[in-house]
């Protein structure tokens, strides 16, 4: 199975290396140092501590391997060619909730980037989508499972 392309921004592209370089490095010396020492409690037959240091080690493996497939796919945004009044990724949105009134900014990033605790929602959840392509002092309606959401988008900046 080949890579499939996942447009990151430059800061999610460089948040995934330096993710990627704890794993391999300090992560595994880490668990090559548990396995180390729960080996020397004995039969590794009956070793809890090596089994789980194991298990912990093929986790961290496969995490590598997912953002090493992810990385190899990825393609680095060139905000140069994305139109700047419209929302599509990398764009901050400030938006205001049409019945609360409540106002708020989302930043569209890739589904591997997205951190709602930071603000950094995906551009393939239902928010996401429903506001690509919209542009400033627009209404948009966005059907989400819990109902529809109104919102004007009173900005986008990138």
């Amino acid at each position: 199975m080949g890579a499939e392309n996942i447009y990151l921004t430059r800061e999610g592209y460089d948040k995934l290396i330096k993710k990627l370089k704890r794993l391999k490095t300090i992560k595994r010396r880490e668990l090559s140092k548990e396995i180390g020492i729960a080996r020397a409690f004995g039969d590794i037959s009956e070793n809890a501590e090596y089994t789980a240091a194991k298990e912990a080690q093929g986790l961290n493996e496969k995490r590598i391997a997912e953002l090493e497939t992810k990385l190899a796919g990825a393609r680095i945004l060139d905000t140069e060619n994305i139109p700047k009044d419209k929302a599509f990724i990398g764009a901050t949105v400030k938006l205001k909730d049409l019945d609360s009134g409540e106002e708020f900014e989302y930043t569209l990033v890739a589904e591997v980037e997205a951190d709602f605790e930071q603000g950094k929602i995906s551009v393939s959840s239902p928010v996401g989508k429903g506001l690509l392509g919209h542009k400033e002092n627009e209404t948009v309606k966005i059907k989400i499972p819990a109902g529809v959401l109104k919102y004007k988008i009173l900005k986008i900046s990138r």
